[in-house]
């Protein structure tokens, strides 16, 4: 059936127009972004196979990969690509009200919540920086690398040129850890001593490294294993 055959109340995107986007289901929704069907299926109906297929789970849905997308009847490149962009919109949103003090990193809960939506459904870990001003105000946040589901390398080298590039006075570490468990292991250790030191060169505070695992996360700096450029 193609959505022109549905009942003109019952198209997702009349339905939209007409009640609101929060009065969609997730399957409409999923079809607004399909815009249009193929292989036989209408977009209402891709979107109900693809939610079936991540077991009507939105966040498993949400953290599927390119190519896992486009297995599903329906749904190629582009419209992967699409759901995919939506999904990563939302994350950051979601973070966004987390910093009403003009994006200012006061504290690790913070940075927590900055960075939940991005990190927490991942199977592989990533590490993030976050390039602060001398007022603890979010200047730049970038990818540094994403690994496997054990670990990840950064380049101290590259972190501090980009903060030199941003003009920042200090710099967060963020990664993740899928395992479950925020305590960090002997290579977190090692690159936070790395990163600090190749920081401190050019007067570059490393502010903290903080592990998020679930809904849980470690904090290099309310641990005191990290401090202001000079103290240690």
């Amino acid at each position: 059936m193609k959505i022109a055959d549905l009942d003109r109340a019952e198209r997702p995107r009349e339905k939209m127009r007409r009640l609101g986007v929060r009065n969609l289901t997730n399957a409409e929704l999923v079809a607004v972004l399909l815009r249009t069907g193929t292989g036989g299926l209408n977009a209402l109906e891709a979107a109900q196979e693809l939610l079936r297929a991540a077991g009507w789970h939105l966040p498993a849905l949400a953290a599927a990969s390119i190519e896992t997308l486009c297995v599903q009847k329906g749904v190629g490149i582009n419209k992967a690509m699409t759901l995919q962009a939506a999904f990563e919109l939302g994350r950051r949103a979601a973070g966004e009200p987390d910093l009403p003090d003009g994006r200012r990193l006061a504290a690790p809960e913070a940075v927590y919540r900055l960075m939940l939506p991005r990190l927490r459904l991942l199977d592989h870990e990533e590490c993030w920086a976050l390039y602060l001003n001398n007022a603890g105000r979010l200047l730049a946040d970038e990818r540094l690398s994403s690994g496997s589901q054990d670990a990840t390398v950064i380049d101290p080298k590259a972190v501090t040129r980009r903060a030199l590039e941003h003009r920042a006075r200090s710099v967060i570490l963020v990664h993740n850890h899928p395992s479950g468990s925020p305590l960090p292991g002997q290579a977190d250790l090692r690159e936070t001593h790395a990163l600090k030191q190749a920081l401190n060169t050019f007067r570059i505070d490393l502010k903290d490294h903080i592990i998020i695992a679930g809904d849980s996360y470690y904090s290099f700096a309310d641990e005191r294993l990290v401090c202001e450029r000079g103290t240690k």
